[in-house]
């Protein structure tokens, strides 16, 4: 079975992390992509190293893993955009394309006359989707923007890390380019919703993704927190603002997280640990008070769990519907049963290294299918094949490309 997007057309000029990631999935749901790179340099993420793939015989390669992981399905061509010619390549290109992906500064592609005015006067069909750190309109649409900043503007450090008055307090960056990847994840919401659009009524359109934005709105629970209180939500650190208990607990031999999310689970908990009449303390009997009298229950809660160890709570607790789960690192999430049973890596053959093993599109359909056809291309590895299956350009006119230096 052939992917849900099989017969639509990328045009990727994005690099790094947000526009790749949204055509990266684009890609696995059966689109073909076009990812337009820098001649010599390409996408900055090829150089965003160690740790690098490696050969067969464990040698260093120049692929870095930032650059794997976001670029799986397409095919790279070369385009030095700066010369007329390269950027006559691009609208060849894009009147071929059903949508085109840049994150490029405001303005930028419009100076080159490569901007969604230029591409759709000849193409309204065109689905153009601009991604850049702070959007289009407002005081800091010139600006660049870089996830890391874009975490502390928004307010996501503020309700990330240990709690004031505790060893270690402060605001902290999550782990993962989390405004990165969720506006590559709305890019791709926005863009399908746009195709939708144009299949009813013809009609393409321009999408305006601003990190910024998207991060604000990720808040969601917190912002209405803020919102209902008038008081801005703090870092909280290991447990949750509005459900208790909702955290970590020590056992005998570690650590696991115990989350209760309503009342009988923690009349179920108090029963399977033998402390029913903790769930009928007033303190504790319903969430609201749980919350409010956290410490005290956690200081008892802690006490037990204590007496036994890990793979006992998470065996007596998750058998009898109390959600109670490891914390793991990445080697073992990739190897827990249930990340493996759920296919979550893919290996992928790749033309001259070998294997490469990339995170698996999550999405499951019952009647298409995710397409892992393609390993993230190396520099420039589709160029000749996209200029003439597509552009239809001959070899003579491909040869004199490359002696002008635009591809």
């Amino acid at each position: 079975m052939a992917g849900p997007l099989t017969g639509i057309r990328v045009l990727d000029l994005s690099r790094v992390m947000a526009g790749p990631w949204s055509a990266q999935m684009l890609a696995d749901l059966g689109a073909e992509v076009i990812k337009v790179e820098r001649p010599k340099s390409g996408d900055d993420t090829r150089h965003w190293g160690p740790p690098w793939l490696k050969d067969s015989e464990g040698n260093d390669t120049a692929e870095s893993a930032y650059y794997l992981s976001t670029n799986r399905g397409k095919h790279s061509i070369t385009i030095d955009i700066n010369q007329p010619e390269g950027r006559a390549l691009i609208l060849e290109l894009a009147a071929k394309s059903d949508i085109v992906i840049e994150n490029f500064k405001t303005g930028a592609l419009d100076k080159k006359g490569l901007g969604y005015q230029a591409m759709s006067a000849d193409h309204p069909g065109i689905i153009y989707c601009s991604i850049t750190g702070f959007g289009q309109t407002g005081p800091m649409a010139q600006d660049a923007g870089y996830d890391y900043l874009i975490q502390a503007q928004a307010g996501l450090m503020s309700i990330t890390g240990v709690a004031d008055g505790n060893p270690g307090a402060g605001p902290q960056r999550v782990g993962l380019a989390v405004a990165d990847l969720t506006t590559g994840m709305n890019a791709t919401v926005a863009i399908l919703a746009a195709l939708h659009h144009k299949n009813m009524t013809g009609e393409g359109q321009y999408i305006d993704m601003a990190l910024l934005d998207v991060q604000v709105s990720w808040l969601a629970n917190q912002a209405q927190n803020y919102f209902c209180s008038g008081n801005a939500p703090t870092r909280t650190g290991e447990y949750h603002p509005n459900l208790a208990p909702y955290q970590p607990f020590p056992t005998a031999d570690g650590q696991v997280i115990i989350a209760i999310g309503n009342d009988s689970q923690f009349q179920q908990f108090c029963r399977l640990a033998q402390c029913e009449e903790v769930a009928t303390d007033e303190r504790f009997s319903v969430n609201p008070q749980r919350v409010k009298n956290r410490e005290a229950l956690v200081d008892i809660m802690s006490a037990i769990t204590q007496t036994q160890d890990s793979r006992y709570w998470m065996e007596l607790l998750s058998s009898n519907n109390v959600p109670c789960g490891p914390i793991q690192n990445i080697e073992e999430a990739f190897n827990d049963p249930q990340v493996k049973a759920r296919g979550m890596q893919v290996e992928l053959e790749h033309p001259k290294i070998g294997k490469v093993q990339t995170v698996a599109n999550p999405i499951k359909f019952s009647k298409t299918q995710q397409e892992y056809k393609k390993a993230p291309p190396m520099l420039g590895e589709d160029t000749d094949n996209v200029l003439s299956k597509v552009l239809e350009k001959d070899s003579a006119q491909i040869a004199a490309l490359r002696e002008q230096g635009i591809v």
